[in-house]
């Protein structure tokens, strides 16, 4: 087995969106993406129509995620199965509350957050991050089998994309980093032999001139 797993986190969301979902850990936020997600989500299938098209493609099934592989789906005429094991860490009481809120008038919350610490187990009748991982690896491991050799791209959440890395780079930390929206993390499977090949690339959304050529210009022109 040869394949080359993409993570690709979801685009920047609408937080003024209350729209929540049922999921089946419980109530779940689940806003749109933005006017600035869905530029984002334009400029990654710019580039992911560039590649080989991918064997498998699943994603979360939260909006924010749906919506940042469509313009792909759109121009490859490729499917995307949902699967629920790949949504966003559940928060409890949480849910839909901005950082502010949670760590207003709590000093040793504020104070986890300024040093980097992992918050998401701390919320109230959350999950934690074994849980998480529990339920992520073997959901993407899963695919991977069933792929076999190629590209596999999952579209998923931050905290799905730390349980996964975390457990690859043998990392015990909930959430060691920050991955972009619409970032790209590479982990190359050889012969069941996981390795990290590149983490949070978003060239696409800096450069997005290298993937798609501004309207008028050749891109095969020096």
């Amino acid at each position: 087995m040869s394949v080359r797993l993409l993570l690709v986190r979801h685009g920047h969301v609408d937080f003024d969106s209350r729209d929540f979902t049922e999921s089946p850990r419980g109530r779940q936020y689940d806003p749109p993406l933005s006017d600035r997600g869905k530029e984002q989500a334009r400029r990654l299938a710019d580039r992911l129509s560039l590649m080989d098209p991918p064997e498998v493609i699943v994603t979360s099934p939260f909006r924010r995620c749906l919506e940042t592989i469509a313009p792909y789906l759109e121009a490859s005429g490729l499917q995307a199965e949902r699967v629920d094991d790949l949504g966003e860490v559940f928060i409890g009481d949480w849910e839909g509350m901005g950082f502010e809120q949670i760590i207003s008038g709590d000093e040793d919350l504020a104070r986890r957050f300024r040093e980097q610490e992992p918050m998401f187990a701390l919320a109230p009748g959350g999950e934690s991050g074994r849980e998480l991982r529990a339920r992520v690896v073997p959901a993407i491991d899963r695919v991977l089998h069933r792929a076999g050799d190629g590209i596999v791209l999952v579209v998923a959440h931050g905290g799905v994309i730390n349980a996964y890395l975390g457990h690859v780079m043998s990392i015990d930390h909930d959430m060691f980093f920050l991955p972009d929206n619409a970032s790209i993390n590479t982990v190359l499977v050889e012969e069941g032999r996981a390795e990290l090949r590149f983490l949070n690339d978003v060239r696409h959304l800096t450069d997005p001139a290298i993937f798609a050529p501004p309207a008028g210009v050749d891109g095969g022109q020096a």
